[in-house]
């Protein structure tokens, strides 16, 4: 009866030629298996054909893998092994009908279904998601169940990632920006080298100058002149220098508009011998000038004090003046009386 359950097993397994996995080289879905195998009762029987439809699976699954490249990225593996191992364990908490044989196909058919889900859309959208330029991408080997880099090269030319044309007026500012999204995902340290050629017709073909080395992607270009026009080139390299990727940047500058000329009104000569320019003054005769306005100012404050003096002089006279006739008035006043 076991052999029967391992032999269709085994066929269910033959048919499976277009699945690529590298599920057997997770170790969470081994403990999970192995955690099975010693806690769930079964006879000495069941668990060793258990164990062997488990191995063979494993070999299966290493072998089918290698018509998919056989490769797998930590991401898709970890999306797979999760949604594997809670499958596995919503399945044995179901009812069961049937023999352990069976029902351990059932759930790698399962496994075998979201494996595919997983790794086809990582064949189509995340193995190599560089378009243009080198790209080494950090996957799993499903054979050895080693992780490494695997070599992605776009199309001829390998690294040319493309051309842009720029066109800015005298004067303002422009921004070159060479990033890619799969530059996010290249290992180790990178630099974007930025250099210059000054050519008249644009053209990319000559010795270029280099500006600068950043880790940024973008520079900017401030304050721009006519003879700052000319391809801009970029280059991302890698800690061994490696050229990932180079994209050219055309830039145009436009000169700012030539203001139109002033008429300037030109005004008849003067006679002969004359001459505009003011005399100049003798140091002595500013001397005399400062020492005249320095007496004029004295004498004026002198005539003021005076002017104040007779002033304040007759206004006291006035004073006595009235005081004498109320004097005078009052005694004439006192004699009447008498």
């Amino acid at each position: 009866m076991g052999f029967a359950f391992i032999l269709c097993f085994f066929l269910i397994l033959d048919s499976w030629s277009s699945v690529r996995s590298c599920l057997q080289c997770d170790q969470v879905v081994r403990y999970i298996h192995e955690d099975f195998l010693s806690s769930v009762p079964m006879t000495v029987s069941d668990q060793m054909e258990l164990k062997e439809i488990i191995e063979h699976a494993y070999i299966n699954y290493r072998e089918t893998s290698r018509s998919f490249r056989g490769v797998i990225d930590p991401t898709t593996l970890y999306r797979a092994r999760t949604e594997y191992q809670s499958e596995f364990k919503r399945h044995w908490k179901e009812h069961r009908t049937g023999s352990l044989q069976w029902i351990m196909i059932n759930i790698v058919e399962k496994g075998r279904r979201i494996l595919q889900k997983h790794l086809e859309l990582f064949v189509t959208q995340g193995l190599c998601p560089n378009k243009c330029g080198l790209f080494y991408q950090r996957v799993m080997n499903c054979t050895s169940c080693q992780y490494g880099l695997f070599t992605c090269l776009s199309a001829t030319p390998p690294i040319d990632c493309g051309e842009h044309h720029l066109e800015a007026d005298e004067g303002v500012g422009v921004v070159l920006d060479c990033f890619l999204p799969w530059h996010t995902l290249v290992v180790g340290q990178t630099e974007y080298y930025y250099s210059w050629l000054p050519a008249k017709n644009l053209s990319h073909k000559g010795e270029y100058e280099e500006l600068v080395v950043t880790e940024d992607s973008k520079i900017v270009l401030n304050q721009l002149r006519v003879n700052e026009q000319g391809v801009y080139r970029c280059l991302l390299q890698d800690q061994k220098k490696t050229t990932l990727s180079r994209i050219y940047f055309y830039l145009k500058v436009n000169p700012l508009p030539s203001t139109t000329p002033r008429l300037m009104v030109t005004l008849p000569p003067l006679p002969v011998g004359y001459d505009l320019t003011p005399p100049s003054l003798h140091r002595n005769s500013v001397l005399i000038m400062v020492i005249l306005l320095t007496v004029l100012s004295i004498t004026g404050s002198l005539v003021i004090i005076m002017h104040l003096g007779v002033t304040i002089k007759r206004q006291k006279e006035r004073d006595s003046r009235r005081g004498e006739r109320q004097d005078a008035d009052n005694i004439e006043l006192m004699t009447v009386t008498e």
